[in-house]
């Protein structure tokens, strides 16, 4: 089965001498729901930069369904939507222009892509904003219209860098429901994201890049099987005025309602709900203290601070001209 995504050695110096990425290498297949993630300057933008043509590789190859983006650009530009961190369309033309122009770019009849604009702002509730010129909108709305543009062409491969950033939760959820839908129906989604449960939520396999160099390429499932300590809250109906005893766990009192016990890897949180019942003690409800996958996040790329970064407004960055000559419009 060919990948929807194949990066190989992939690597870029800027002319400061910096090195964004150090021969990364990963696949993503057709139908996943990937994640990507990395703290800030670990090399996230610069590979998607790679992806669309805005930054220049330095040494490697990437392919897109096959495509390879140095020899067949246009044609592999053509299977992937890009949702960018920015705000990059006029806020002084109406929503639908927006997105139909967006279709025009990629060679879209103006029939068809009135047909696709209308579908994708009416699942993503901007139907009623059509008219409405792009300023008017709220920072949620300016996400799902970027979101919308982005599917106008209906690519195979969508990548979201941080496409929930600001938004609220009651539409960040809304907006989780819709990419898992667009994923069940067979779009291939690589996604970026500081929101870790975020993540785990909806991704099947992750990437962790850290300085340039991937640290972990798995699935969401192993590797939270590495997590070797897990912190739970507990929180009783009945008062408790001291942590309660469980043999081979460590307990901490955290108010008279609630406490906390430390579950180290293979221990059975059985034994826990035993001994609690053995105290007369009835649990109302339990959640982990921390996100799990941020846990193992901040173990693998120290304290989550880059050792070196570079600014998206360096020369280098923006390629002047497409690498292989290919139509960039709409990117």
């Amino acid at each position: 089965m060919t990948a929807a995504l194949s990066i190989r050695n992939l690597s870029k110096v800027y002319g400061s001498g910096f090195h964004a990425l150090k021969g990364i290498s990963m696949e993503v297949q057709p139908g996943d729901f990937f994640a990507l993630l990395g703290p800030n300057g670990a090399g996230k933008s610069t590979t998607i930069g790679i992806l669309c043509s805005l930054v220049r590789k330095t040494g490697g190859e990437v392919e897109i369904f096959g495509h390879n983006i140095d020899t067949h650009f246009s044609r592999a530009k053509k299977e992937v939507g890009i949702v960018p961190q920015e705000f990059n369309f006029s806020q002084f033309e109406k929503v639908q222009d927006i997105v139909l122009q967006q279709g025009g770019f990629y060679g879209l009849p103006r029939s068809v892509a009135m047909v696709q604009t209308e579908k994708y702002l009416k699942k993503l509730g901007l139907w009623d904003k059509r008219n409405t010129p792009a300023r008017m909108l709220s920072g949620g709305m300016k996400r799902r219209l970027m979101i919308a543009r982005a599917l106008v062409h209906e690519p195979k491969l969508l990548i979201l860098d941080e496409p929930t950033a600001g938004v609220d939760i009651e539409l960040r959820r809304s907006m989780w429901e819709f990419l898992r839908e667009i994923n069940a129906q067979g779009t291939t989604i690589i996604l970026t994201t500081h929101y870790l449960e975020e993540a785990e939520s909806l991704c099947r396999h992750v990437a962790i890049i850290d300085q340039g160099k991937i640290v972990k390429n798995t699935t969401i499932r192993s590797l939270l099987k590495e997590l070797n300590r897990e912190v739970f809250i507990f929180d009783c109906a009945n008062s408790v005025w001291e942590a309660p005893h469980i043999e081979g766990f460590e307990t901490r009192l955290l108010d008279e309602h609630s406490f906390e016990v430390d579950l180290e890897k293979g221990q059975s949180l059985n034994r826990v709900f035993d001994a609690l019942t053995a105290q007369g003690l009835d649990i109302v409800s339990m959640r982990n203290k921390a996100n799990r996958l941020e846990e193992l996040f901040v173990a693998m790329t120290g304290n989550g601070e880059p050792a070196e970064s570079v600014t998206e407004e360096t020369e280098e960055n923006t390629a002047s001209e497409p690498a292989t000559g290919g139509d960039r419009r709409g990117v």
